[in-house]
Formats: structure tokens, sequence, C-alpha cells
């Protein structure tokens, strides 16, 4: 939580306790000042399209109001409007990317290679950016040496070091995803044999922003998984094909619909009759590829469509992503690799 400095209520001058949100004498907002600032600085920011900037004020905002309260429950509404925003605003940058400028349209084919070289410097000025920030932290540079070293140890430093950067990538889509909504969280923790994680110092405001975070690792991590099995297919080199089966097959695992996992996050946005769909997916990609993983998560997606707790309106998003990420990752894990 945002920590602020007050000793003493601004409305009657009580003394207030470390942790208070409201005055024990006159029942006045302890923070009311900030929250007012809160409230000019996140109107602007909506105003300028910035909504990431803008979900990231609000949420601060939530930190220094009673929970239950008025207030709290208005803010946790405009949180759930602004949310889509997020959505449509990149998919308008992404539609302006597409225009190519009539200038490139007259140098033919040369044009168009300009303009995919732009768009490419334009990837690696936002989102790539994002895959060197972890770097930049001591808490997950050393934690990822450290795992780097016990799995080169286990399996040598080239599938050792495929197989960290897979993880790191992965946890960075979730870095990612929580940036855009504008939540606060810690950088990835390496944890030897057991992954990474990240601890978050806020929460989704509900399962559809929940799942956007969710899907977000095991969707870069998918993109992992492909850049490692195009490599192994034009070089040969069967190291990058087991990284890219093993990349697979761990982002596969996440997408089991059981909480924390990012599947069981995914899952909580769907309608009823959205899980009995990705329980079809899923039985289906299990026919085709006898993946045993695929019984466990068929199963636990079997209880999770019986269960009582449904989402109350659909979230064809997350139904999308989840069911193209048991495809295609499933594809992946079935890609035959000869080991030298």
């Amino acid at each position: 939580m945002t920590q602020f400095n007050v000793d003493q209520c601004p409305n009657c001058r009580s003394h207030i306790a470390p942790g208070l949100l409201v005055c024990p004498g006159c029942k006045a907002l302890v923070y009311r000042d900030r929250l007012q600032a809160i409230a000019t600085e996140a109107s602007a920011a909506e105003e300028r399209r910035d909504f990431p900037a803008a979900l990231k004020l609000w949420r601060e905002a939530l930190q220094l109001l009673p929970p239950g309260s008025g207030q709290f429950l208005t803010i946790h509404q405009k949180l759930e409007k602004l949310r889509p925003n997020v959505d449509s605003r990149a998919l308008e940058e992404a539609e302006h990317d597409r225009k190519i400028p009539k200038p490139l349209i007259a140098m033919g084919a040369f044009g168009l290679v300009l303009w995919k070289f732009k768009f490419i410097l334009v990837f690696l000025a936002t989102k790539a950016k994002v895959l060197f920030l972890g770097l930049t932290k001591a808490q997950t540079f050393l934690t990822m040496f450290l795992s780097f070293g016990v799995y080169w140890a286990a399996w040598g430093w080239k599938f050792a070091l495929g197989l960290v950067l897979s993880i790191y990538i992965h946890e960075m889509g979730h870095v990612f995803a929580l940036q855009r909504l504008g939540i606060q969280a810690s950088v990835p923790t390496f944890i030897p044999g057991l992954g990474a994680l990240i601890r978050l110092k806020q929460y989704p405001s509900g399962p559809v922003e929940d799942a956007r975070v969710g899907l977000a690792g095991p969707i870069w991590g998918l993109f992992a998984a492909l850049a490692c099995a195009v490599v192994y297919t034009l070089t040969g080199w069967a190291s990058w094909g087991a990284i890219a089966k093993v990349g697979a097959w761990i982002n596969l695992f996440n997408l089991m619909p059981f909480v924390p996992l990012d599947g069981g996050r995914g899952f909580r946005s769907l309608t009823r009759v959205q899980k009995w769909i990705a329980v079809a997916v899923i039985a289906l990609m299990w026919i085709i590829s006898h993946e045993g993983l695929l019984v466990l998560i068929l199963l636990i997606a079997i209880f999770n469509a019986f269960s009582k707790s449904q989402a109350a309106s659909p979230d064809h998003r997350a139904l999308i992503e989840y069911c193209g990420l048991m495809v295609v990752l499933t594809g992946l894990s079935m890609m035959p690799v000869t080991v030298e």
C-alpha cells in the first residue's frame, strides 16, 4: 500500500495512528487532500486517453479509502468501466500501425520493407523494453542466475539458458498486462525447480482483469516457445527443439483451470456455457495428441464447469485466448525432436 506521513487529521487535528483511513474523532477521511489530487490527475489522464495511468491512479485511491464505503464502491465501478478502454486503445494503436503512409506505398516493395522495419522498431521500443525491465533488477537477475546454475548442473548450459529465458518471458507477460491495467506488482523472483513468481501489491478489480493478467503469461510464453521451434526447424539444433517442447509443456501446465495457476484465473471470467466449450476443446486436443497432462486438465475443467461459481456475463476474449493457447501449445508439445 502507498504510504503517506499523516500524523494529524486535516479536519480536526486529532492524532492519527498508523494505518487509519478515517479520523476517530470527526470521522473525516484521513487522506482527503491526497484523494482530491488523485481524482484531478486521474481525470486528466482519462482526457488524454492514458488509460493505464488513470487506472493506476484510481487504484491508489482505493488504497486510501475504507473498503465498503460509498467512495470505495464508486471508484471500483469506475475501474470496471475504464478497463475495456485499455483493450480498445490497444486496438486503435494496432490499427494506426497498419496504415502505411502514401509516400511509402508509392515506393512499392522497398517502402513496404521500410514500414515493416518501422513496425519492428516500434515493437522493440514498447513491448520489448518490458523484457529488459526485470534484468535491471537485482532480485530478478540474481535469482534467475541461481536457477540457471541449478538447471545447468542437471541438463547442461544450453538447455538451462533457454529454459530460464522462457520462464522469464512468461513472467514478463504478466508484468506487461499488470502495467497496462495500472496494477502495481514486484518484478519476477525465480525459484529453482518451481519456476518464478510475481507478488501483487494491488489486485485486479474483478474476474475479467484477473483473466487478462493470468493468460498474458502463457501468451508470451507461447511466443517464446514458437521462436525456439522456428530456430530448431531452421538449424536442427536439438537444444532449441527441447526448449520449445518443454516451454510448451510448462505453459500448458499453467493452463490448468485451478487457482492460482493462470488457467484458473482465465476460467474465472467464463460462463458455464463457455467453460463447456473449453472442456470440448481440451477433450479434442487430448484425442488428437494423447498428452497425459491434458487428462488432468480435462478433469479439473469438468469439475470447474459443474461448480456453482460462474461468471455473470461471457468473456469472449478470455475464451478465445484460452482455447487458442490450448490448441497451439498442445501442437508444440507434439513436435518431434531429434536428440543427437
